[in-house]
């Protein structure tokens, strides 16, 4: 680990992202459960501010209202797990600049843990290796590995946290809905252990590895919360059917919701479907492209 230049004070991207796949493969007897998702990163992003400062501790702000400022966040668990292993003199201030709704299946909080690890470490003046930067990340979340990977998709296996990047995919365009409806990622797990893989004890999913084009993309789109989230939320549900009937190639629930994208060829279809699309006033609508 070699010292770099130091700053005081910088500003990193925190980009959020979709699940272009999502089986579980099983439950595992830790209680946790085995996937095989693929990670598409986006455009749809945060913006994360680091600044030190000479008063020792980690105070955070966020400009969204409803997620959390104090310990548990995960940028504020990214910088405590950070401090407790390189020790630093004085603390820092996160300021998050929220565009990327919580509790959407988008990953914000994830990409906001990572965004403060490559952060810290940038301001610092460190340079810790990958897999050790990684191992920090995935003891804050799952998804955090891929977001500390400079990749545009990856296949994710295990708890979703051993990644293995999948190169010359296309620039696809998103057409993203959040109904603003709070879906448990507890319950959906819980609910879909006991709905579905009980009674399909055989169930197995082949997909292709790699992706080259649109139609390689929207042959892969499956996501197994679907079948338990649907029918428990009807307007979750139909807002995939909305994407399809105003012209998207595929459409698809993200992570465990409650955002549901749909998926196009470039920007003039995306909004042109935009233009047309039913949905609730209650939504927000979002407009993305592959990073």
């Amino acid at each position: 680990m070699a010292p770099s230049a130091l700053c005081n004070d910088l500003t990193i991207a925190s980009p959020c992202k979709v699940n272009l796949h999502l089986s579980i493969e099983r439950r595992r007897p830790d209680g946790y459960h085995e996937l095989k998702t693929l990670f598409h990163r986006i455009s749809l992003q945060d913006t994360v501010r680091l600044q030190r400062t000479r008063l020792a501790g980690i105070r955070v702000s966020v400009s969204a209202a409803g997620i959390p400022d104090g310990p548990e966040n995960l940028a504020a668990r990214a910088s405590e797990f950070f401090f407790r292993h390189y020790p630093q003199s004085g603390g820092i201030t996160i300021s998050i600049d929220k565009h990327i709704p919580a509790g959407a299946g988008l990953g914000g909080g994830s990409s906001n843990a990572a965004a403060t690890l490559l952060g810290l470490q940038r301001l610092y003046g460190l340079e810790i290796a990958g897999d050790r930067l990684r191992s920090l990340g995935a003891s804050l979340g799952a998804d955090v590995p891929f977001f500390l990977a400079d990749i545009r998709s990856a296949w994710a296996t295990g708890i979703g946290d051993n990644i293995v990047s999948v190169e010359h995919t296309p620039v696809l365009w998103f057409l993203i809905i959040y109904p603003q409806v709070h879906i448990s990622t507890k319950w959906a797990y819980q609910t879909f252990s006991r709905d579905i893989l009980l009674t399909n004890s055989t169930r197995n999913i082949n997909v292709n590895d790699s992706f080259r084009s649109l139609s390689d993309a929207c042959g892969l789109m499956y996501n197994d919360f679907e079948q338990v989230i649907f029918p428990r939320y009807p307007q979750v549900a139909a807002l995939k059917e909305n994407l399809l009937a105003a012209g998207a190639a595929g459409a698809l629930l993200s992570g465990s919701g409650s955002s549901v994208y749909g998926v196009f060829e470039d920007r003039a279809a995306c909004e042109k479907a935009r233009a047309t699309l039913a949905v609730d006033a209650t939504c927000r609508v979002f407009t993305a492209h592959s990073l």
